[in-house]
């Protein structure tokens, strides 16, 4: 008994560490696992900042050009919502093989 005891004793530092380890890769909230899950969301997320900030960037210069230049505003309104002039017919051509 004495033995058993004094061996204890002896790693008392080692039988800590593991049973911490152990408690935190598998039983705490906190769990290591956890964790990388939340570090990748927060990559994710750090990607889709960038992203938006480069949109609202590049929609502020359109915005400002379409302000400005009155051909621009009418190119647009032509090609993204098939606008047209009053006396003018429009042929919408559509690919299937793209859908």
């Amino acid at each position: 008994m004495k033995s058993v005891l004094r061996h204890f004793v002896n790693y008392k530092y080692l039988y800590t560490i593991v049973l911490f380890l152990v408690w935190m890769f598998f039983f705490d909230e906190n769990k290591v696992s956890k964790q990388f899950d939340l570090k990748s969301r927060y990559l994710n997320l750090l990607n889709q900042k960038k992203y938006y900030l480069t949109e609202i960037g590049n929609n502020y210069k359109l915005s400002e050009a379409l302000e400005n230049d009155t051909l621009l505003l009418e190119r647009i309104g032509r090609e993204k919502y098939l606008m047209k002039r009053d006396n003018e017919i429009i042929y919408l051509i559509v690919n299937d093989s793209l859908k």
